[in-house]
């Protein structure tokens, strides 16, 4: 991967989308944490929570704000999907809480209004459960973008899936299945998987379509 043995080949248009955002505050050093946030992106360990899919949770947001301007701040929404994964260790469960607090320092460090501050953290936190409250559009649109991965092709999807296996290639098959099996009936089990309007329209059927294929190949590999 191009993470693991060099600078991706997005880094200056990643960049770029970096100080874009950031420069809806004015007050605010632009060209602050930019590389370190690439940096964490780009570490070697990671296969699936890599640049390339900051790249697309970025570019779902963009998606769904042209179909139709849905988040209230989409500055923050995208700066929150900037430190969602900003620290992922496969064996750790702290990691969307230590993210959030990274981005608490970061972008007070920044400049940023302390409720801007709190609210991008607010978000990142969200990451855990992808159940935003209704009504929570900045929640919404974040958890969609991030859940989007689930409506992709059958390829799309199966390299997804694969990816998510080499992450975790320090546990065991039969422990990996159970987990992974676990996870995939929790979400076929919520009455919804995309809240915003686009991503119900567009990513839901074909997203429960895939977990239910992904389950019933992982029941099939125990059998």
């Amino acid at each position: 991967m191009a993470e693991a043995n060099g600078p991706h080949p997005a880094h200056d248009q990643l960049r770029d989308r970096w100080l874009d955002t950031v420069r809806a505050w004015p007050s605010a050093d632009p060209g602050a944490y930019a590389d370190e946030l690439l940096r964490r992106w780009a570490e070697p360990h990671r296969r699936y929570h890599t640049t390339d899919h900051l790249i697309a949770v970025l570019d779902r947001v963009d998606e769904i704000e042209e179909a139709g301007a849905y988040a209230a701040n989409p500055s923050v929404v995208r700066l929150a999907a900037w430190f969602h994964d900003a620290y992922y260790r496969p064996d750790r469960s702290e990691n969307e809480e230590r993210s959030a607090r990274l981005a608490e320092t970061a972008l007070e460090q920044l400049g940023l209004p302390a409720r801007d501050v709190a609210e991008v953290a607010r978000l990142v936190r969200l990451t855990i459960t992808h159940d935003p409250a209704e009504g929570d559009r900045d929640g919404e649109v974040l958890c969609d973008a991030d859940l989007a991965v689930l409506a992709g092709a059958p390829e799309a999807y199966a390299a997804y899936a694969a990816a998510v296996r080499e992450e975790y290639g320090f546990v065991p098959d039969d422990l990996f299945r159970a987990g992974r099996s676990d996870v995939l009936r929790q979400l076929l089990g919520l009455p919804r998987l995309f809240r915003t309007p686009y991503g119900a329209a567009h990513w839901e059927a074909r997203a429960r379509h895939n977990l239910q294929t992904e389950l019933e190949l992982l029941g099939a590999a125990t059998a």
